[in-house]
């Protein structure tokens, strides 16, 4: 890379033409792998945030309030709805989850890229907010497979698994309406997909048109 364009790159967010961030919103069927996917992604892609949800479920066994979820009571959520202060929020198998407005708003605000983990409903709530979102569809690559995943996660009881596995078909449906697909039949290769889904979604030209910009000039003012 020329130390001009990486000049131009540093003095600019990395979206460059509205100087905002883009929303990733990525979604699944329970126990689809969205969480683990989107943990080895945020681990390689640099410039790259990740919103926490709100949720009225408990802990699952290793999980952290403020890096997997904020866990909060139910009159907590139904205060934090009446205020506006979800950009979306769904009930999910009797639990409810919400993406805090303020953060998404913030970090996107300040150039940076935001990954939103969400639910089919979640995923629909936020296309009709016509946000300058991408929103990615993990599709398990069989019922067999999904079952496993579940019952390796070890955090249902035999009537929730049986619940998210009904559920299941219902969600898959949705996956027209995604921008992307991907199989995630092998943990790298559908990490490896998302980084590149990230990477071509920032080198279109609507989101690089002043740094595109900033670089002709050069060009052009070496021609006078």
């Amino acid at each position: 890379m020329s130390s001009r364009v990486k000049e131009l790159q540093l003095a600019r967010p990395v979206n460059n033409n509205t100087s905002r961030g883009t929303l990733f919103v990525v979604s699944s069927p329970s126990g689809g792998g969205k969480g683990t996917i989107i943990r080895h992604v945020l681990a390689v892609v640099e410039n790259l945030s990740y919103s926490v949800s709100y949720t009225t479920r408990a802990p699952r066994l290793g999980e952290v309030d403020g890096r997997e979820y904020f866990f909060i009571s139910r009159d907590i959520f139904d205060e934090m709805t009446a205020a506006g202060e979800f950009l979306e929020w769904a009930c999910v198998h009797g639990n409810f989850y919400g993406t805090a407005k303020r953060q998404v708003a913030e970090e996107t605000a300040a150039g940076l890229d935001i990954i939103v983990e969400v639910d089919v409903q979640g995923a629909a709530s936020v296309r009709q907010l016509l946000m300058d979102s991408v929103s990615i569809f993990i599709l398990p690559p069989s019922p067999e497979v999904l079952r496993q995943r579940l019952l390796a996660r070890g955090t249902d009881s035999p009537e929730e698994l049986e619940v998210r596995l009904r559920n299941a078909p219902e969600e898959l449906k949705q996956y027209s309406a995604f921008d992307y697909v991907i199989i995630n039949d092998e943990i790298e290769k559908a990490v490896k997909q998302l980084a590149s889904i990230i990477y071509a979604e920032r080198a279109r030209c609507m989101r690089q048109e002043s740094l595109v910009r900033e670089v002709i000039k050069d060009f052009m003012s070496g021609q006078e």
